[in-house]
């Protein structure tokens, strides 16, 4: 069936300026770094997307490496812009990112301008692209120089393959290194991509001032903490859980009982809000407009409806916002 977007897709998302700049992001944006792979199931991916523009996501975050196997993800994001978004393609910010091992040898991960330039080519082959909207140096090489990579950011801009740059993972000092280069070339820093929630919290000790100071926006991977923050982990550690299943960063020893704990005065924290434990995380990591977007991951559609949702109750009373910091102290 052909994919007819929801025409009042704008009237209830919210639209963040992203640092200095022009753009606008979604207050809430779609990761496809799990679900979207090879090996998952298409036509989920395909409602999900579908679900997630309908409701005024128009940001989708992709990297070389999603799927599993890597790049399929891409590929399969390509496969609907062909299919299902073609028309919208304008409406649409689509990001890429390059940083971890790809391929064999020694060009295939980090920072080099040599891998770079040659991996987002191949991701634009992918995804059937001309241009991504963002692209991102996806970690910090220390091995090479940071003008090299700031300038094949530069040099990826000037060649007309990204509209925006990005960095993820840098430090607080690595960041600010960063700005002071790009703007030397004249290519600005439009954005950051840090993890970030209530469990995780780092960048808060400097990185945060940085970003503001000069005017950088913040996207949040991980805001809820690849489901910790979410009612899964109410009762302990569900059987088909990511920590279960010790996929990602997550595992089932870092699910201690005194984290359990945590989570349900959390839980009935957010209870007392109205919102499940998933939205008030959410509605934490946007507090005080620091935070651009909170980006997202899902599995089925109805988390990223329940995720949007959020939206509708952002503001948090001094009290509540104590208790939380209470509880997380404890």
């Amino acid at each position: 069936m052909t994919y007819l977007a929801n025409s009042d897709r704008y009237e209830s998302m919210t639209y963040n300026r992203c640092g200095n700049s022009g753009l606008m992001l979604p207050a809430i944006s779609l990761g496809l770094w799990h679900n979207f792979g090879g090996v998952d199931s298409f036509e989920n991916g395909r409602a999900m997307l579908r679900r997630a523009f309908d409701l005024g996501i128009t940001h989708f975050d992709l990297a070389n490496n999603y799927g599993p196997p890597p790049g399929s993800a891409e590929e399969m994001f390509g496969q609907l812009l062909k299919t299902d978004f073609a028309p919208y393609r304008d409406e649409l910010i689509i990001s890429s990112k390059a940083g971890y091992r790809m391929w064999d040898g020694p060009y295939g991960e980090w920072g080099s301008k040599k891998y770079l330039i040659s991996s987002l080519d191949q991701s634009l082959k992918r995804m059937g692209l001309d241009y991504v909207d963002i692209f991102y140096s996806h970690r910090p090489d220390p091995h090479t120089p940071l003008e090299e990579t700031m300038g094949a950011l530069d040099q990826i801009v000037r060649q007309g393959k990204a509209l925006y740059v990005g960095i993820s993972s840098y430090s607080a000092e690595q960041t600010e290194e960063a700005v002071k280069i790009l703007n030397r070339l004249g290519t600005p820093l439009l954005i950051h991509q840090p993890s970030y929630s209530m469990l995780n919290r780092w960048i808060e000790d400097g990185l945060q001032d940085v970003l503001q100071e000069n005017k950088v926006g913040a996207i949040a991977f991980c805001p809820l903490e690849q489901g910790l923050l979410t009612n899964r982990y109410v009762g302990g550690v569900p059987q088909e859980s990511r920590a279960a299943k010790a996929t990602g960063a997550l595992s089932q020893e870092r699910v201690t009982e005194e984290l359990v704990g945590k989570i349900n005065k959390l839980h009935k924290l957010a209870e007392n809000r109205g919102q499940n434990l998933a939205q008030m995380a959410l509605a934490w990591v946007l507090r005080e407009g620091r935070v651009t977007s909170a980006l997202i991951g899902a599995s089925k559609v109805s988390q990223i409806e329940e995720n949007v949702a959020a939206l509708n109750h952002l503001q948090f009373e001094k009290e509540e916002l104590s208790q939380i910091e209470s509880i997380l102290a404890e």
